[in-house]
């Protein structure tokens, strides 16, 4: 088992990375002592790992909450769902939650604790590929509006992320790909070696061989974990794990949340990324079609969807980067260093953006 310790100040939380773990009767009693549970999982997960999970819990008073599968489901509408069964069952404020399931459940189940009698513990227990990289870890919860993508949230941390790499066994291969884009975008934030260490490695990842699912998630959270002991709210750095994110949030509303898989947008959102900063002259031509081959070897999107230069800029016109009506990129320098910067001219944001997408005119 991996352990990497995030430090916030003289609060802290650890990430777990092994095989088993959701089995770990033993691992899991150290974040569940003397409090109730309840877990918050999805139709789809639930079948496949909450018996093994309600197993190891033996011995603790521990409820269910089982939730609709997908991103169309993030919503407030979802959340109450949560907060019904916490008042149902009666929860003080010693609970604590467990989000077993993929970004979804721990985006929802994470919101629900920061909430509900105004703040309670809860677990990340993820189960894909893209929540164990990415959204398990950081703090970061919330839910969807139709205007944008996670607009209504809060921070606030785990007590533990306890990843079971035996959970990407079940996944499904397009949810497999759509992880790679976060840990394709974490080496391109920050790590250049890890970036040719995924180049020459990709179809271990693609054919699921744990040791190299096991050291892409250790590093890619690692990546994560320092970047978000430096800046926990966002002010400053954090903002660079966002490299993609403005064009992927805006292909997702724009398609409607669902369509496409966060990964498969952040995917064509990397590109655009690059293709822009590569047109301002912040990166290298052969860099950025070093992050385009890599991310079409993983079977992802290269080009973004036709929604039109004018949709796309009002979209990201929400980013939560934008400051004094000013929206701030988050673009590549080099491989494994980005920066974010309102340094670009915006015509040629809207000239690239109508190559890419079309400029939404009949």
């Amino acid at each position: 088992m991996h352990r990497i310790d995030l430090r916030l100040g003289e609060r802290g939380y650890p990430i777990l990375i092994g095989a088993g773990l959701l089995g770990d009767a033993a691992l899991l009693a150290t974040y569940a002592a003397g409090a109730d549970l309840l877990v918050v999982s999805n139709e789809t997960v639930a079948p496949l790992w909450l018996p093994r999970l309600r197993t190891a819990l033996a011995g603790h008073r521990c409820g269910e909450c089982l939730l609709p599968d997908g991103e169309q489901y993030k919503t407030l509408a979802t959340l109450g769902r949560v907060f019904d069964a916490l008042v149902a069952g009666r929860y003080n404020r010693d609970c604590r939650i467990l989000a077993l399931g993929g970004g979804v459940i721990g985006d929802i189940a994470g919101f629900a604790a920061a909430c509900y009698q105004r703040g309670v513990d809860f677990v990340q227990l993820p189960t894909t590929l893209l929540a164990q990289v990415d959204s398990s870890v950081g703090g970061k919860t919330g839910v969807n509006h139709p205007g944008g993508k996670n607009l209504i949230g809060a921070f606030h941390q785990p007590v533990a992320v306890i990843i079971d790499t035996d959970t990407l066994g079940s996944l499904p291969e397009r949810e497999l790909r759509a992880g790679l884009a976060e840990v394709i975008k974490a080496a391109l934030v920050g790590d250049a070696a890890f970036f040719a260490w995924l180049e020459e490695h990709l179809g271990e990842l693609l054919a699921r061989e744990p040791a190299a699912l096991g050291e892409a998630i250790r590093r890619a959270c690692q990546i994560k974990a320092d970047i978000v002991a430096a800046d926990e709210r966002e002010q400053g750095e954090r903002a660079l794990l966002n490299l993609g994110h403005t064009f992927g949030h805006a292909i997702e509303t724009g398609l409607g949340h669902g369509q496409w898989l966060h990964g498969e947008a952040v995917a064509a959102g990397l590109v655009l990324a690059t293709r822009f900063a590569a047109r301002c002259g912040h990166l290298d031509h052969t860099a950025a079609e070093r992050v385009r081959a890599l991310l079409e070897r993983a079977g992802l999107p290269v080009a973004a969807p036709p929604l039109g230069a004018t949709r796309m800029l009002a979209l990201m016109g929400m980013d939560k980067k934008v400051r004094a009506g000013q929206l701030r990129l988050v673009l590549p320098v080099a491989i494994g260093r980005a920066v974010c910067t309102t340094d670009y001219p915006a015509a040629a944001l809207a000239s690239l953006l109508a190559e890419e997408t079309g400029t939404g005119e009949p």
